[in-house]
């Protein structure tokens, strides 16, 4: 016990921890749960039984296991050795071990920044915002309950994930929060700077007629001055099925859009007039320019509301990255993880290799404006099972 107490003080994580991050640590229960849970989800859709866990170092259970469910070798193909199946073994394991590490940490971190910055979160919100996305995500109470009997999952893991993921959005909200508004002269200054954004091209409507010959563009042409439509002409002779089924009409065409020599043509010609055979590397073209909306250009006064919420949209973006990279810091530094149980989030990793992320997706927020979770939306409850399938939420 006194081993213990001393182990606990210093930069050592405790005997009965992975992972220790400021005073908190990650027991080894709580990382055993969470690995069974990762396990859960791995496996094949309708198995049933006991989850399985790869046991390291020697991975006996595991090797046993592939070999017992190994298919049998084609003829004249040799039995993978147990050298190969413990090789899968501890992929498997790392794969579980560094996903449900990256999980518990997040967890740590956040709710760490939260108690830093006073933020919180009550368990009426969390009962609250639980009640809805469970309403949403589970037609009956039986459905929920087979979900958590199938994930390994507790409702306190779910309440855990719910919690992560409001204080995540309130943590983003805090730091990206500012009461200075663009002045007139920044807006100024980048209107100037991008005026073509707020340029609009001439557009030109057409009629067309794309055929493989300039024979067959010559007849086409002629049926048109006889009088027949174009929706008749473009059914008759077009190759080009995209304006052939609307008739030949072909909407803002804008300068450099089409392929060179029809371009051209487009933009030298008259309103209301037949044109043709233009010859292309796609065929010969016939057509008719029926509506001509000239280049436009937005005033200052016009692009100002745009402007203003860009540029406010750029300050929370720098206000949230600038936050992100002392975030990052000063929690790796504060996590300290037991031999066998390192990642790239600890502050006793290894020095990453050239190009690799220090710090996995989701760890920390990336867009202001999007709270975390699948397209925007904070994760469900049949969502948050472990790690490799969805993140938990970030700040």
């Amino acid at each position: 016990m006194l081993a213990l107490a001393v182990s606990a003080c210093g930069d050592n994580v405790p005997g009965n921890a992975v992972v220790r991050v400021d005073d908190d640590t990650i027991k080894r229960s709580t990382f055993n749960h969470w690995i069974r849970i990762a396990a859960s989800s791995s496996r094949a859709p309708g198995a049933t039984g006991e989850v399985a866990v790869p046991d390291p170092p020697k991975y006996a259970k595991c090797i046993a296991e592939k070999r017992r469910s190994a298919p049998k070798p084609a003829k004249g193909q040799p039995k993978p050795s147990s050298a190969q199946f413990k090789s899968q073994c501890k992929q498997e394991w790392e794969g579980l071990r560094d996903q449900v590490l990256q999980f518990l940490i997040q967890a740590q971190w956040i709710q760490g920044e939260a108690a830093d910055l006073d933020v919180k979160v009550s368990d009426k919100e969390i009962a609250k915002s639980f009640a809805q996305q469970k309403k949403q995500s589970f037609p009956t109470e039986k459905e929920y309950r087979n979900f958590l009997r199938t994930s390994g999952m507790t409702q306190e893991d779910i309440n855990l994930r719910v919690k992560l993921d409001l204080l995540s959005n309130k943590i983003r909200e805090k730091v990206t929060k500012s009461d200075r508004k663009p002045t007139q002269r920044e807006i100024s200054q980048y209107y100037e700077k991008n005026k073509s954004r707020f340029a609009q091209p001439e557009r030109r409507d057409l009629n067309v007629v794309l055929t493989k010959t300039q024979a067959r563009a010559r007849d086409a042409l002629g049926a048109l001055r006889e009088g027949d439509s174009w929706r008749t002409v473009a059914r008759r002779y077009s190759i080009d099925q995209a304006s052939k089924s609307s008739g030949g009409k072909l909407p803002g065409v804008t300068p450099g859009q089409q392929e060179k020599a029809f371009d051209q043509a487009v933009f030298k010609a008259r309103k209301g007039r037949l044109e043709g055979p233009i010859k292309t590397q796609f065929g010969y073209y016939v057509f008719e320019v029926t509506k001509v909306t000239p280049k436009s250009q937005q005033t200052l006064q016009q692009a100002t509301p745009t402007i203003r919420q860009l540029l406010q949209q750029q300050g929370e973006q720098k206000r949230l990255n600038d936050f992100v990279k002392d975030f990052e810091k000063k929690w790796k530094e504060r996590t300290n993880c037991r031999d066998g149980f390192v990642i790239q989030m600890c502050k006793n990793a290894p020095k990453p290799k050239r190009n690799q992320q220090t710090t996995p997706p989701g760890a920390v927020p990336q867009q202001p404006q999007a709270p975390p979770g699948a397209g925007g939306q904070p994760p469900q409850p049949q969502q948050a099972p472990p790690p490799q399938q969805a993140p938990p939420p970030q700040p």
